[in-house]
């Protein structure tokens, strides 16, 4: 047992080692701080391009930059080149056999990444230096590759002024700055450049389409619906909190049963998985959607997140296909919008949605015989239960409702957590599991109808969304990912019905969150805890905090990486330049940049060149000295000077060598004394008294 006196001795000793090391770093040699400084700045440039590096590449670098470390600590040579050669061209081939290439976006990165941290152990000059400092900078810029979030900006910015502080405290040449003081010239340096980069950002020509998109990469990294359906896909979508869309309704927002956010409509059935059919036809203008009036209309603009699919979304049933810079959008018979190309960046469009059903009394017959088909010799139980659920029920209709209240009467339950099904899996789930989430509903349901002889259809997308009360923009999440279904009623043509809303009506009108069971830390501590009031508190300040910072990054999003060449040309309308063409808009970017810069560096070049009074006085010292027949030589110091000048066959007089001998005490005392020295090593202006008593000695030396 350990007595109050052995835990104070320990305390003591642990408090003695704390302030040993703090010792120790704080007084460790300058090349030393200096090259630990550099490796902090390159963790920082690397740790972001960990997250999507493969395991190996990052724990390559991580060694290497332990080892580094190590070196610098213990003061040890750097490894020869002998051994350092083998393993960074195995690197390299791992590399290439990780991506089949060494070209394109993430194979590069990897290199450079590598580059970077192998180049740390090969610095041998000034000039290895400067190669990794550039280096980093470029790497830094890559990041901009996979995130252009806010949180990425102010991780970078912090970035860069380390790296600038770096490169200042390699470049002093005398007494070195504290460090606090060089991270704030740091900042200083990259906040002189924020006028030019303003102007650059709004007048330098824009360019349609990230230039990063290069082969191969468009569907890197893209979380999202599919294009196929199976047992558990969208429940997997319901655990993401990431963003798929934001929505700012330009007309009186619909009510939540209405936000059917339409994505792919799925006609093909193989037993298990769900996927696109074959369209056979074009979309004509009478069919495309209901008539539209002021009642069912809505005006939506929306800012989709990329996700390396081609289709957009809206509320059903858009009306016409949105206009889109540089990618054609049409809508198909499906009523869906599909794009020209791969979304691989974030986009913004207008659309107008008519939320009346669109009514049609025809189908195509290749339409008709896809939204009927079935896979053979599976699931017998549902048809035998679709035929007799025919037999008793008077119309379509009736069956449907019949099916709807089968739904809703069972034993039902809406879980993310089904248990497994088998071959015949909607026999599985009807009359067995009977617990799913929406794709098993909607599946199991477009099953039953095309059974029972009723054409049906699966639809993908999202339902709901949360309106931020900061900014009224509507955010769609994947966890609002949904599955419903579409059958076939003549004289109204394709409606929707939800099997979901049977079992969980209060998922159509609230959130996921509030429909699912609540499990705190696995369980840990129980579902009474989000009855708490301090649990309820955290959580509303906790809500209120996501939804300032979501629409920061909203605003971020609208006004800085959706500038587009379109917006710059509203832009430049607004300031009157319309008319301008490239041309002319690069002579006008350089001209005001140009402006910009001397209007920056016009005062620190001014400043520079001003002189010390202290210096001022020192020379008109020398000039007088010269016109007496002493000049001062160019390697003469102030001690120097004064020996010669009070030398015994020096035309001085007494009296001026005696006022000689106090100048040159006192200017050596202003100009070299600990009391008057700065530690920025910059010059110091002396008190007035001190200058008066030097120009006072000044004139005696005559």
């Amino acid at each position: 047992m350990t007595t109050p006196v052995q835990q104070l001795k320990s305390e003591l000793e642990s408090t003695q080692i704390f302030r040993s090391s703090s010792a120790y770093m704080h007084n460790l040699p300058r090349d030393k701080s200096d090259t630990l400084l550099l490796l902090g700045a390159c963790v920082m440039v690397l740790l972001p391009h960990f997250l999507h590096l493969s395991w190996w590449t990052s724990a390559i670098c991580s060694g290497l930059l332990l080892w580094r470390a190590a070196i610098t600590m213990r003061g040890q040579r750097l490894p020869p080149m002998w051994l350092l050669l083998p393993l960074a061209v195995l690197s390299m081939g791992g590399v290439y056999l990780d991506f089949r290439t060494l070209l394109g976006r993430d194979a590069g990165v990897a290199m450079l990444v590598l580059l970077l941290t192998f180049k740390l152990l090969e610095m041998r000059a000034r000039r290895d230096l400067f190669v990794v400092l550039l280096l980093s900078f470029f790497l830094l810029l890559t990041t901009f590759f996979y995130s252009q979030s806010l949180p990425s900006l102010l991780w970078m910015i912090a970035t860069l002024v380390l790296i600038l502080t770096t490169q200042l405290s390699f470049q002093y040449t005398g007494k070195q700055p504290p460090l606090k003081q060089r991270l704030r010239l740091g900042g200083m340096i990259l906040a002189m450049a924020l006028p030019l980069t303003l102007i650059l950002f709004l007048l330098f020509p824009r360019i349609q389409g990230p230039l990063w998109g290069l082969p191969g990469d468009a569907h890197g990294g893209r979380t999202g619906l599919s294009d196929s359906m199976a047992p558990g896909n969208i429940s997997q979508l319901a655990m993401s909190d990431d963003i798929a869309f934001r929505v700012r309704f330009l007309d009186p927002q619909p009510a939540p049963a209405k936000l059917y956010w339409r994505g792919v409509v799925l006609t093909h059935f193989d037993g298990r998985t769900w996927t696109p059919g074959v369209t056979s036809r074009a979309t004509t203008n009478d069919e495309a959607v209901a008539t539209p009036n002021a009642a069912t209309s809505v005006r939506q603009q929306i800012t989709m997140e990329p996700n390396g699919q081609r289709w957009l979304f809206a509320l059903e049933t858009p009306q016409a296909p949105p206009a889109l810079e540089g990618i054609s959008t049409r809508i198909t018979p499906e009523h869906q919008i599909r794009a020209a190309r791969v979304i691989g960046e974030r986009i913004r469009y207008d659309v107008v949605s008519n939320l009346a059903p669109a009514v049609s009394e025809r189908i195509d017959p290749g339409d008709l015989q896809q939204a009927l088909a079935l896979p053979q010799n599976y699931n017998p139980r549902t048809r035998e239960f679709a035929a007799s659920l025919r037999a008793k029920a008077a119309d379509d209709r009736a069956l449907v409702d019949a099916v709807l209240h089968f739904f809703r009467n069972e034993n039902f339950s809406y879980t993310l957590e089904p248990p497994l099904l088998g071959r015949d899996s909607v026999d599985d789930f009807l009359f067995s599991s009977r617990a799913g989430f929406c794709e098993h509903y909607s599946s199991s349901f477009v099953f039953l109808m095309r059974a029972a002889g009723i054409p049906a259809r699966v639809v993908t997308g999202y339902q709901g969304g949360e309106t931020n009360p900061v900014d009224n923009m509507m955010t769609v999440r994947q966890s609002d990912a949904h599955a419903w279904a579409e059958v076939w009623l003549p004289p109204h043509g394709w409606v929707r019905v939800d099997p979901t809303a049977a079992v969980a009506p209060s998922r159509i009108e609230t959130q996921l969150s509030n429909v699912l069971p609540h499990s705190f830390f696995g369980g840990l501590l129980g579902p009474t805890l989000g009855k708490s009031n301090w649990w309820s508190a955290l959580t509303n300040a906790a809500s209120i905090a996501r939804a300032n910072w979501e629409a920061l990054g909203n605003g971020w999003n609208q006004w800085v990486l959706n500038y587009t060449p379109a917006r710059q040309q509203d832009f430049l309308r607004w300031l009157g330049l319309g008319e301008f063409d490239w041309r002319s808009l690069t002579i006008l970017m350089l001209a005001i940049g140009a402006v910009a810069a001397g209007t920056v560096t016009l005062p620190l070049l001014l400043a520079r060149n001003k002189a010390n009074p202290l210096d001022t006085v020192y020379s008109a010292l020398c000039a007088q000295m010269a016109r007496r027949g002493i000049p001062r030589h160019k390697h003469e110091g102030p001690r120097t000077y004064e020996h010669r000048l009070c030398a015994s066959d020096s035309p001085l007089s007494p009296t001026a060598k005696l006022a000689v001998q106090r100048f040159m005490s006192l200017y050596e005392t202003l100009r070299y004394g600990a009391d008057f020295s700065a530690d920025d090593g910059k010059d110091t202006i002396p008190p007035a008294p001190l200058m008066a008593k030097l120009k006072l000695l000044l004139s005696q030396c005559r």
